[in-house]
């Protein structure tokens, strides 16, 4: 029958003259962008993020010797760039003169705040999942996860090497990482790691290997450290918008790490169009992501 829908055999009401519009709404995940950062407001067209270097340590002094007088140094220096998303959709003259109006632009209204909040998720894990491509780096130079990261001590690390699928002994290793930590003049840190984040993928085996009460996937008669030692106070933390099914991330307690800012919220906004008769809607909403201090993120890209 041209123009009618059906569920199996049974056709589905009609408009007159057209067929209904019939559809599925699926639920959507939970918020997760802010499992991968921190997220701040600005009011202004860009943020700089600027680290200052603190003192090395105190060198003997001699005596009747001058104190030797250290000064500070300007690190890295990370430029948030407020980007703007839009998208927009129409309602036909016809559709209006056909009484469609509400029944059409309800279902295209909430899928555009439905595309809105899928955009941000993609955009926040797309920083995630270029974190070893070379081009797509941070204040330093480097990329987010590099075994070089430069500072005024010498180079240091945020990534696993070699590279491991997720392991109870690849957490550790990663773990002793972060608490071996120092900063940009090579005095040591309390960077303590805060959660784990993992793709679809590995969500079982994460859960296998932190909640497991006795070592995970062994014979042997030994506690679980990670568990016992509440290792990653926060948890396990999925994110479906990861595309490299093998890596993983530590997020840790590095102030001011893995940043979002919120230049303007998200917006909806409808006009008329003169010439076509057709009612437009529109929203946009404008933010940055980027990382101002590396240490904020540990990971392993996988085997």
């Amino acid at each position: 029958m041209a123009g009618l829908i059906t569920t199996g055999n049974h056709p589905r009401a009609l408009w007159p003259g057209i067929a209904k519009w019939w559809g599925r709404k699926y639920d959507e995940h939970a918020v997760e962008y802010t499992d991968l950062f921190e997220v701040t407001t600005s009011k202004k067209n860009y943020e700089i993020d600027a680290q200052v270097t603190g003192f090395g340590l105190a060198p003997r002094k001699p005596q009747g010797r001058s104190v030797f007088y250290d000064s500070e140094v300007q690190g890295i220096e990370t430029k948030y760039l407020h980007i703007t998303y839009g998208l927009g959709y129409v309602v036909t003259r016809e559709e209006l003169e056909d009484d469609l109006y509400v029944e059409v632009s309800k279902r295209r209204a909430e899928a555009l705040a439905f595309s809105m909040r899928q955009t941000k998720e993609n955009v926040a894990a797309q920083v995630y999942n270029r974190c070893a491509t070379a081009g797509y780096v941070g204040g330093d130079g480097s990329v987010l996860l590099v075994a070089t990261h430069p500072s005024k001590a010498g180079n240091w690390s945020n990534i696993l090497a070699p590279a491991a699928d997720i392991s109870e002994a690849a957490i550790e290793d990663l773990i002793i990482m972060i608490m071996k930590a120092t900063n940009d003049r090579g005095l040591k840190i309390s960077l303590m790691p805060q959660s784990l984040l993992v793709h679809p993928n590995d969500w079982f085996e994460a859960n296998r290997i932190l909640k497991s009460t006795l070592q995970n996937n062994t014979a042997n008669n030994a506690i679980n450290a990670l568990k016992a030692t509440n290792a990653l106070p926060q948890g396990i933390k999925v994110n479906h918008y990861f595309t490299d099914t093998d890596a993983w991330f530590i997020r840790t307690n590095a102030p001011r790490g893995m940043m979002m800012f919120q230049r303007r919220g998200i917006d909806f906004t409808q006009d008329n169009d003169f010439d076509s008769e057709n009612a437009k809607a529109k929203s946009t909403e404008r933010y940055s992501v980027c990382w101002s201090d590396p240490r904020g993120l540990y990971g392993s890209v996988g085997a």
